[in-house]
């Protein structure tokens, strides 16, 4: 019985960080973002990946920090993409899921792989702006 509600429990884990991803890189989107001279935050996540889905949360609370403390993280724009959309891979080159990128005026200027602290990713946001 054990196995069956800690099997249970893992189906639905899943379930939920896979249901909270979706592709929201859009390359209209992304260059009208970087032509009005935004900072554009790229994410890459991959369905089951729980280091994504804790990427994603950090950075989605960045998004909404930014209407509702002095933590000021405005003129950003923010896109996330499965890694397994070749066609957006290859235009970023971004081979791993949880990949990272700021950029400004059309060039990127951070990337990291697999970062999960908020602090950092903070950090790699204020530094950048």
């Amino acid at each position: 019985m054990k196995k069956i509600l800690i099997s249970i429990f893992c189906v639905i884990a899943f379930s939920v960080n896979a249901m909270e991803k979706q592709t929201t890189f859009n390359k209209e989107l992304f260059d009208k973002a970087q032509s009005e001279g935004k900072f554009v935050v790229v994410s890459s996540w991959i369905k089951y990946c729980s280091s994504c889905a804790g990427q994603m949360k950090i950075l989605n609370k960045a998004k909404s920090e930014n209407e509702l403390s002095d933590i000021k993280f405005d003129n950003i724009e923010y896109f996330s993409f499965d890694v397994t959309n070749k066609e957006i891979a290859e235009l970023l080159k971004v081979q791993y899921q949880t990949t990272l990128l700021i950029f400004k005026d059309n060039k990127e200027i951070y990337r990291s792989v697999g970062e999960t602290t908020e602090d950092l990713i903070y950090e790699a946001i204020k530094s950048s702006i």
